[in-house]
C-alpha cells in the first residue's frame, strides 16, 4: 500500500517514513501543502498523513483543496494542535481521523488500517475475498485455518488486491502500491511476487486477465 506523508519537520518525517517502510508501506514524503496537492494529482494513494503547520499551504487549506476537488483518499491529520476547535475543524473539513503528536507508531498504524478498511467497505480487522483472508496486523494470510507467512513485498502486493477483491489491477497500479518515489522498480517484480503468492495460496489465488492485469476473485 502507498502512503503520502506530508510533514515539514525533518526529524519527525524521517522517523515516520522509516517506521512505515518497516511496516511494508511504500512511502512518498513531501514537506509542504503545495507539494502534497501536486503529488495527489499525479498519484493514487491508499492513505494520506497530513500535518497542519505546513509552509506554502497549511494543512487545513490542503485538506480543503483535496475535498473540494472530490479526492476521497483516506486522510489522517497528525499534529500537535490539541485545541478542540482545531480537531473539529479538521474532522468537519473532511479528515477521517485526527491524531495528536507525540504518538506511538503502533497507534498510527492501527488508525491507518481502520480508515483503509472503511474505504474498502470492511468493518472487521481482516481483509477477505471469501476464499482466504489477510491480517494487516500480523501480515499473514489465512487459508483453511492455516496461517501463511508473507514477505513485506508479498504482503504489500496482496493488500492491494484484498482492499478491492474483484477489481483488475494493472502492472503499473501494482508497482505504484509497492514502490515509493526513491525506490528502484525491479524488473519483473510483479510477476515474481505473484508467482510466490500462488505457491503459498494456490495457483488460482491470483488470476491473470490477459492484456489487462491481475485480480483476486470475490467469492460469496
Amino acid at each position: 500500500m502507498r502512503v503520502l506523508l506530508v510533514e515539514d519537520d525533518r526529524m519527525i518525517g524521517e522517523a515516520i517514513a522509516s517506521a512505515l517502510k518497516d511496516a511494508a508501506y511504500a512511502v512518498d514524503w513531501v514537506r509542504d501543502g503545495l507539494a502534497a496537492l501536486t503529488a495527489t494529482e499525479s498519484q493514487e494513494y491508499d492513505v494520506v498523513l497530513l500535518d497542519l503547520g505546513l509552509p506554502k499551504k497549511d494543512g487545513f487549506e490542503t485538506l480543503q483543496s483535496l475535498r473540494t476537488k472530490g479526492n476521497p483518499v483516506p486522510l489522517l491529520v497528525i499534529t500537535a494542535r490539541d485545541a478542540l476547535e482545531d480537531r473539529l475543524r479538521g474532522l468537519d473539513g473532511g479528515a477521517d481521523d485526527y491524531l495528536l503528536k507525540p504518538f506511538e507508531m503502533a497507534e498510527l498504524l492501527a488508525r491507518m488500517r481502520a480508515v483503509i478498511r472503511r474505504k474498502g467497505g470492511t468493518a472487521g480487522p481482516l481483509l477477505s475475498n471469501g476464499v482466504f483472508s489477510l491480517n494487516p496486523v500480523t501480515r499473514e494470510a489465512n487459508m483453511n485455518g492455516n496461517a501463511i507467512r508473507l514477505s513485506s513485498r508479498e504482503f504489500s502486493l496482496l493488500s492491494a488486491f484484498m482492499v478491492r477483491p474483484g477489481a483488475i489491477l494493472s502492472r503499473s497500479e501494482l508497482e505504484n502500491r509497492i514502490y515509493g518515489w526513491n525506490e528502484e522498480v525491479e524488473s519483473n517484480a510483479v510477476e515474481y511476487l505473484i508467482h510466490a503468492l500462488r505457491k503459498k495460496l494456490g495457483n488460482g489465488a491470483i488470476k491473470n486477465v490477459r492484456g489487462v492485469g491481475w485480480m483476486v476473485s470475490k467469492e460469496k
